[in-house]
């Protein structure tokens, strides 16, 4: 199995070679590894104490960021090193100050795997959620650098429990310990063998309950809203938008506002938008212009950075992608504020999605009809509206601490000293 795992990791690297003669993203992928090696070398010294944290993206690395600041708190002599999979990953990566370095994973080879290891030379290794390469995973072990799993996430169809499993389990079997999100997880390791397990919840619930709690006003965006209910609708694709589109052309609530933060913004994106919605504006024109000088309904965003703020003025939250068979992007940046969160079909493998659903404070909708049904019906209703986002909060809060029973592993294990 393992000769068949090399011959495809093989067979990628060549093929995102040759798609980068014309993806931009497959380029990204392999121009970003071009000097990578000697990148590290010129940033990690020989004397210097390393934490590593892998992250396939920009997704894992909002589930990192608790972990990373408490730990650089409590070890501060240490450098956090952070490596991506992806180049959206990387790019999100290179704006986070609380990591010292930040790198691409090299391709899973075995020579790859060993050169990282010796440069990097961590502490201890982190793995965020998912993504586990074999050789990377057993050159730190075969280093006694001990590996954990943190907001694992596991479903019944993966490979590690089907019969001819054997190879990926025996990787899971490398670490030292696995946190995952929730009890059918821990289950379903625990049948496979796979002991070192505790089932301690989501980080990402400790991330974005500290964004609440350092929250920033946004003049522009609140003078642009008023006194009217508004959407927010984050990370959307076309059928998100044609979907609000609908809505706003049909629905009976006076005064909406929309706040559309799409999910890629190149020019081609946001021409299409804007010739969507007639009566949209850009930010950007926004902030030139000032707010209360302009008479649109719909505001679209032409920047990334600010949509976990742009929540916290919502009526309703939309999440964008659920009509992509990836799915639906974060809910609990919406969920957190204490307002309904919508979203289409695709979100059974999201657990908070289906949480949400389950304490009524999230409605999942298959069409346009049925998103205009449950929306008019909460805008009518205050009272079932504030119950939605009350339990939109309180299912937050609730979740919060898996962070700090990390970090207590840690310490009581002495995975880390100072």
């Amino acid at each position: 199995m393992l000769f068949v795992y090399t011959l495809l990791v093989r067979f990628y690297i060549t093929g995102i070679k040759i798609a980068g003669l014309w993806n931009a993203k497959a380029k990204a992928w392999s121009k970003g590894r071009k000097h990578l090696f000697e990148d590290l070398q010129n940033k990690i010294s020989e004397n210097d104490r390393v934490i590593w944290f892998h992250c396939a993206s920009a997704g894992e690395l909002e589930q990192a960021k608790p972990l990373i600041e408490i730990l650089k708190k409590e070890y501060p002599i240490h450098k956090v090193v952070v490596s991506f999979f992806s180049p959206s990953g990387f790019s999100a990566g290179c704006h986070y100050k609380m990591a010292d370095v930040i790198t691409y994973l090299p391709a899973d080879t075995r020579n790859h795997a060993r050169l990282f290891m010796k440069i990097v030379h961590p502490e201890l290794a982190i793995f965020v959620k998912y993504e586990f390469w074999y050789y990377h995973v057993a050159a730190a072990a075969s280093n006694s650098i001990p590996l954990i799993l943190v907001s694992g996430i596991f479903r019944k169809e993966q490979i590690f429990f089907r019969w001819y499993g054997s190879f990926f389990r025996k990787i899971l079997s490398l670490f030292r310990q696995l946190f995952v999100q929730d009890e059918p997880s821990k289950q379903l390791l625990l049948d496979a063998g796979i002991t070192k397990v505790s089932a301690t919840g989501d980080t990402r619930f400790d991330r974005v309950a500290g964004m609440l709690e350092k929250a920033e006003s946004m003049p522009a965006i609140q003078q642009f809203i008023g006194m009217d209910p508004c959407i927010v609708a984050g990370s959307t694709w076309k059928e998100d938008e044609a979907v609000l589109k609908d809505f706003l052309t049909d629905h009976k609530v006076q005064g909406m506002k929309l706040i559309l933060a799409p999910h890629e913004i190149q020019p081609s994106r946001l021409s299409e938008i804007l010739a969507l919605f007639p009566r949209a504006i850009l930010f950007s024109q926004l902030t030139h212009q000032g707010a209360s000088k302009t008479n649109a309904s719909v505001l679209v965003m032409d920047n990334f950075g600010m949509l976990s703020r742009l929540y916290s003025y919502a009526t309703i939250s939309y999440i964008g992608g659920g009509f992509n068979k990836s799915g639906i992007h974060n809910t609990l940046e919406a969920a957190v504020y204490g307002h309904p969160v919508f979203f289409g079909p695709h979100y059974k493998k999201f657990k908070e999605a289906r949480d949400l659903i389950a304490c009524g404070a999230a409605f999942s909708f298959s069409d346009i009809e049925e998103f205009k049904k449950n929306m008019q019906r909460l805008l009518h209703n205050a009272k079932e509206l504030r119950e939605a986002g009350t339990a939109s909060a309180s299912y937050v809060q609730e979740q919060k601490g898996c962070t700090v029973k990390i970090l207590r592993y840690i310490q009581e294990n002495r995975l880390l000293t100072n």
